[in-house]
């Protein structure tokens, strides 16, 4: 079950199924894409209702499946649908990520963990891996070295390990206070960021993106600016 609720400027979405620690069956894929898609507020915040973050695909689920390759590719959908949102995605994570709950976790724009919140990718340990997208995107993130580490292991990491590996910014008591943070700033200001910090052109194409970008920001704040001056 996903519920969406709003809160000030920011659209907090949660996985609402804490008796299976939030795993995730097919609909609730579905209505996870659409809750982040159908957002009008500038910051969505993502996070799991309990004592978990995510535990990933429902096992239950996976062991039943005619069409493994259809569920994985239900799964890089909604991971796509994270990270090519229009909001900002905000993943706080309070408790326990595993797996596919990482994956979900790593297309978000931010990634904050609370003082309890643990990581792990286990899959390998029962034969199977995340293929949600987090074999693409983990390197990105942590790193080739610790990527592997982390993944081929099945280690679990403690929120003081995500934040040195990077697969978390920050830690902090509560994920909300970084999703109202950002969205205290200019939404058409994070709506470029977002754009410029996602594009993987080549350099110069990325450049002559971001100086019209800026040149319009400037346009369009000039008032505010000259407030700022004087």
């Amino acid at each position: 079950m996903i519920r969406s609720s709003r809160d000030g400027d920011v659209r907090v979405v949660t996985i609402d199924r804490p008796d299976r620690r939030n795993a995730l069956r097919p609909a609730d894929l579905d209505a996870l894409a659409a809750a982040v898609e159908d957002a009008t507020e500038p910051v969505v915040l993502l996070r799991g209702a309990g004592d978990a973050f995510s535990a990933g695909a429902d096992l239950d689920v996976v062991a039943a499946l005619d069409d493994p390759e259809a569920f994985a590719r239900r799964g890089q959908r909604v991971a796509n649908a994270i990270e090519s949102a229009d909001p900002v995605v905000v993943a706080g994570v309070d408790g326990a990520a595993r797996g596919g709950g990482v994956e979900l976790a790593l297309a978000a724009d931010v990634r904050v963990a609370t003082p309890d919140a643990t990581f792990g990718e286990p899959g390998a340990t029962f034969g199977l891996f995340g293929a949600w997208g987090g074999t693409v995107r983990l390197p990105r993130v942590m790193g080739e070295g610790e990527a592997m580490d982390f993944a081929l292991s099945g280690r679990v990491l403690d929120a003081a390990e995500a934040n040195r590996t990077g697969l978390v910014s920050r830690v902090v008591p509560d994920p909300a206070t970084v999703a109202h943070e950002i969205a205290g700033n200019a939404p058409d200001a994070l709506g470029v960021l977002q754009e410029r910090l996602r594009d993987r052109r080549p350099q110069s194409t990325q450049e002559d993106a971001e100086a019209t970008a800026f040149a319009e920001l400037v346009a369009a704040h000039r008032d505010d600016l000259q407030e700022l001056t004087e």
